[in-house]
């Protein structure tokens, strides 16, 4: 009888053991092996962009020679560096509403980057026509998300070249199509603190007599 407990005990051990190893597991699964019921994640093709088109290159120096509406100061300036090296600025773009490009062109000194003047072209078949000019000493002209925004640094006096005591930054806009012309959206004025350079250190205090 004894002999028939002790198996009994045995075989009910082995049951529960079993029992054990078939509930909730997948076996060597378990170890790290996936299942095959797991997900299997499916990579998202990237949407194809495409290549924006070329921009026709000009020679800026040429342009701005043979335009009638550059004043004398500026073509006076308009004189290389160091070697070939022109102190001009060209950005292409779109800003007259065209399916041609338009160009912007600004005009620097070369001792310290002073902006001369700012000019807009925009395309007419093989040439360019100048559909806008800024030639008060120092500005600055760019295209911003299809506008044309012109920056002016204004100095009083006692002012470095290098840190104007304001700027003003006036927001131009196409209108009129072929015809058209830039018409003022916005303007904005920056005055700029007088406590610090521009490197964000303490401007020199004039010593007392």
């Amino acid at each position: 009888m004894t002999a028939g407990t002790t198996a009994l005990a045995g075989l009910s051990a082995l049951g529960l053991l079993m029992a054990g190893c078939s509930t909730g597991g997948t076996g060597t699964r378990d170890e790290g092996e996936a299942a095959r019921s797991d997900k299997v994640a499916h990579a998202t093709p990237s949407p194809s962009v495409s290549s924006p088109a070329p921009f026709t290159k000009v020679d800026p120096v040429r342009l701005l020679k043979g335009d009638p509406k550059v004043s004398p100061r500026v073509k006076a300036e308009l004189k290389p560096c160091t070697k070939d090296e022109y102190p001009i600025d060209v950005t292409y773009g779109h800003l007259t509403g065209t399916t041609g490009q338009d160009v912007v062109v600004n005009v620097m000194n070369c001792a310290d980057a002073v902006g001369l003047g700012s000019y807009v072209y925009r395309a007419a078949g093989a040439s360019y026509d100048n559909v806008f000019t800024a030639e008060e000493t120092p500005v600055y002209a760019e295209i911003d998300r299809g506008d044309l925004v012109v920056t002016r640094q204004m100095y009083a006096p006692g002012d470095k070249p290098a840190f104007a005591s304001s700027e003003v930054v006036t927001t131009y806009r196409w209108s009129g199509g072929t015809n058209g012309k830039f018409a003022q959206q916005d303007q904005v004025e920056n005055d700029y603190s007088k406590a610090v350079d521009g490197n964000g250190t303490p401007a020199p205090v004039p010593a007392t007599p």
